[in-house]
């Protein structure tokens, strides 16, 4: 069980207020680089034990999850969820539904390069997140 709550190299950053109806649970944003022109944002998310994203879908573009530190989860739907540590990358294609955050007894970070919009859908079903 990891119980720190150690966002890396990268910095825990605020409140993720702005997108805070998109989760359960708290989550930090500290956004590292941008660039409008080319619609790419790279931030590093730290989520506390349990918080988790809402299903999503990115657009017109692509994510990528690059993971520093903790346990989390990443599901795509209708696929089992996988377990990430510290040094796995998820390459998420555009179109595809998914989800991603912490395990229930860790905080969790990770970088995430994104590109497009996101379509954020339905919560997390709480009793399918307790079984994993």
């Amino acid at each position: 069980m990891t119980t720190t709550n150690n966002s890396g190299l990268f910095g825990l950053g605020v409140k993720n207020e702005a997108y805070q109806q998109y989760f359960i649970g708290q989550s930090y944003l500290n956004a590292l680089a941008g660039d409008e022109q080319v619609d790419v944002n790279v931030s590093n998310v730290t989520f506390e034990p349990g918080c988790r994203n809402n299903w999503h879908i990115h657009h017109n573009g692509y994510q990528i999850l690059l993971v520093t530190s903790g346990e989390g989860w990443y599901q795509e739907a209708g696929k089992p969820a996988q377990l990430l540590h510290p040094g796995d990358v998820v390459t998420i294609h555009p179109g595809v539904k998914h989800w991603h955050g912490a395990t229930k007894d860790s905080w969790f970070a990770h970088i995430a390069i994104t590109k497009g919009t996101s379509e954020w859908l339905e919560p997390v079903d709480d009793e399918a997140y307790a079984k994993l």
